[in-house]
């Protein structure tokens, strides 16, 4: 089979953190937001090619990426928009993806924002023994937060129901980002051209559990959804597991550290007290008092008393 992560969003509510850099490049604990994911599949001998899709304004940081971290299978393919207003949807872009790379094998697609507990390769055990398309589903535990995802009706482990942000949910188990489709059920083009939604997977895949199963693969892992100041520190507190991260080309004296706080090279800290912080490489920190406060790369600030989700960049 071969496998797309995507990555073409330009994740406009982490701004301006995000204006420059693609979220799935966001650093969380000593990797990224996106690297367990492409780690697994280049390890899975199941996967053939890796297409990491993204956009024109951050194909050159993702080509730079793929390059440093050494992958073999990961192959980029990009769309071209550059811009949040010329992005095709979701399902429009999947489509177009697997045209111009001719894709005719089964196919595992995978959200780059997505940070989750399980291996992908559960996911495809999963998939392999099914007779038919399979998505993951999560409880989140709550209706409010519910309304944001496509939510899923299952009869045992099959899909009967599916509807994409409801406003009046009738359970909590959602959709995320994680499909893995047999060859057969790769039918974007049919369902464009019935004039079907082309934004959300979620709208394809009720669309596609009327037409033949869609299996769910249900887990209780941790998951989550990148796209918010507050969910990206809540990834980085998993990851730390509420302990720091210094990295050994950082400058920390006479500074007071608390619970998840990540500072990154060549960033300098000093009189200062951190907690719940992420400093980017190349930072000034001198004479603050920082609580949940993202500071950007090259950024230097003095003699602050900060809170509340703060994002500082030039």
């Amino acid at each position: 089979m071969d496998a797309i992560v995507l990555a073409g969003g330009y994740a406009t509510r982490l701004w301006p953190i995000t204006r420059r850099r693609p979220k799935m490049l966001l650093p969380v604990g000593e990797t990224t937001v996106i690297d367990g994911v492409l780690q697994s599949l280049e390890e899975d001998d199941r996967v053939g090619t890796t297409y990491l899709s993204t956009n024109e304004a951050f194909a050159a940081d993702f080509e730079a990426h793929i390059d440093e971290m050494g992958y073999e299978s990961v192959q980029l393919s990009v769309e071209s928009t550059e811009d949040e207003d010329e992005k095709f949807g979701v399902v429009g872009a999947l489509a177009q993806l697997i045209d111009r790379e001719g894709i005719d094998d089964d196919l595992f697609v995978i959200g780059g924002d997505n940070l989750i507990g399980f291996d992908p390769s559960e996911f495809l055990d999963f998939f392999e023994e099914r007779d038919g398309a399979a998505l993951a589903a999560y409880d989140v535990g709550s209706r409010e937060k519910a309304k944001s995802y496509g939510l899923v009706e299952l009869d045992g482990e099959r899909v009967v129901d599916f509807q994409e942000k409801p406003e009046h949910p009738k359970s909590t188990l959602v959709s995320i980002a994680c499909y893995a489709f047999p060859a057969d059920s790769l039918r974007f083009e049919e369902y464009l051209s019935g004039d079907n939604n082309p934004d959300e997977p979620g709208w394809y895949m009720d669309w596609l559990q009327e037409q033949e199963p869609v299996y769910a693969f249900t887990f209780d892992d941790v998951w989550f959804d990148i796209g918010t100041p507050e969910s990206y520190f809540e990834a980085v507190e998993w990851k730390l597991n509420g302990g720091s991260l210094i990295h050994p080309d950082a400058t920390v004296e006479n500074a007071e550290i608390g619970d998840t706080v990540h500072v990154m090279a060549g960033a300098e800290v000093t009189d200062s007290s951190l907690d719940r912080t992420i400093v980017f490489p190349e930072s000034e920190v001198h004479d603050c008092d920082l609580d949940e406060t993202i500071l950007g790369e090259d950024v230097a600030v003095a003699g602050f008393d900060m809170s509340g989700s703060l994002i500082i960049n030039r």
